[in-house]
């Protein structure tokens, strides 16, 4: 990036902090904070281990510095200033969730769109606050967009702040289905038998929430679906599963039809048969319904994140703070649009073309100098695909 672009954003950047008021995160006074300046270096250097007292009022800190990126951690410490974590003295932390686009299994980069990438992105947030409100019962949580590619989600329930790391990596295990096992889905019970039958164990999925509910959905839409097909076919798509044969297939078909409503409750035990096709559909929940964080986020008591209300230096989007009932139509290509940065054009030199959206809008951009709009402008400086030029 050229120094005239550099002081340029620099310059906006400020702008929009004079224009903008943010609302600081709980016990700002105990967390940690950094940041990156624009530099000259191809790299970037992060300024940390610096408290709130000694950055000064949070908003005269923004407009002075008008840094590239700004942080906070995750951890309260008694120390937040202090030079190593030792120093600091970890009080607690909030239990952070971050869902990036670049590493979600079914986004393809260099095909997907920006649009597409972070519409992949928010329907893996919803299965994440899936596991956060209903299987978990957090109630303390505050969702962001990152500015960039995803979304964070802070929990700060009372009862979760003080986990250390390895606790930690049990809820990560748990929202990603790392490990799960069917047999711990089940509830077992003896029945008793009729006349001098003896007794049998019934096994049940646990179908009233968690990795139980998933794996059942999962299971009867399979089931629904495959009495509404032909005979033939519903033998032939039974037979596509390693180990099942004409003769088990046949039997799952009947015990379907027979059983459908054992089945919706759970129970697995009307045939073998089912009961062995039922475990195959755990790994299917997993495989469709894991909520794909970044893991060493979440296990990291003394991470730092990004500060909502502040500007991305990678997109020149804003970080968005957002309410629960505000995240599905929050639209970020359009609602993380600075005002600041709207209704003027400004000539840069684009050294990387292609489709840009932004504001709703789709721009096709090509190489070389041309007067854009100017939040377009910034979107492609910041993310290194053109040089502001003199006007």
């Amino acid at each position: 990036m050229e120094e005239r672009t550099r002081a340029y954003l620099r310059g906006r950047f400020r702008d929009y902090y004079r224009r903008t008021e943010l609302t600081p995160p709980p016990a700002a006074n105990e967390r940690e904070w950094g940041f990156i300046p624009w530099t000259e270096s191809p790299g970037t250097t992060m300024v940390r281990h610096r408290s709130l007292l000694e950055l000064g009022e949070l908003s005269e800190f923004l407009v002075r510095k008008r840094p590239r990126h700004v942080y906070f951690s995750a951890g309260r410490f008694r120390d937040p200033s202090a030079s190593s974590m030792s120093e600091k003295d970890w009080q607690s932390a909030d239990l952070v969730f971050d869902l990036d686009a670049d590493h979600l299994p079914n986004v393809t980069l260099g095909e997907d769109t920006y649009a597409e990438m972070l519409a992949t992105c928010k329907d893996a947030l919803f299965r994440l606050l899936d596991f956060l409100e209903n299987d978990f019962g957090f109630e303390e949580l505050e969702f962001v967009f990152s500015g960039g590619r995803g979304y964070h989600v802070h929990v700060r329930d009372d009862n979760v702040r003080h986990l250390d790391r390895e606790h930690r990596r049990e809820i990560v295990d748990y929202v990603r289905g790392i490990g799960l096992d069917f047999d711990e889905l089940i509830e077992t019970e003896t029945v008793a038998g009729l006349g001098r039958k003896t007794p049998t164990e019934r096994r049940t999925l646990r179908v009233e929430g968690g990795w139980g509910k998933r794996t059942h959905d999962h299971f009867m839409a399979f089931v629904d679906d495959l009495l509404e097909l032909e005979e033939d076919a519903a033998l032939e798509r039974l037979q596509e599963f390693d180990g099942i044969g004409e003769g088990k297939a046949q039997a799952t078909i009947n015990a379907a039809r027979n059983n459908r409503e054992q089945l919706e409750s759970g129970n697995v035990t009307v045939h073998t048969a089912v009961a062995q096709l039922a475990e195959r559909f755990a790994s299917k929940a997993v495989e469709r319904d894991n909520a794909p964080i970044d893991e060493p986020v979440t296990t990291d008591t003394n991470r730092l994140i990004r500060l909502p209300g502040t500007l991305h230096g990678g997109s020149g989007l804003q970080t968005v703070r957002l309410e629960r009932d505000e995240l599905a139509a929050f639209d970020p290509l359009v609602d993380a649009v600075p005002e600041t940065f709207v209704g003027q054009d400004i000539a840069v030199d684009v050294t990387d073309g292609g489709t840009v959206e932004l504001r709703g809008d789709s721009f096709t951009v090509s190489e070389g100098d041309q007067s854009l709009p100017e939040y377009v402008a910034v979107f492609l400086m910041a993310r290194g695909r053109a040089e502001k030029e003199k006007e």
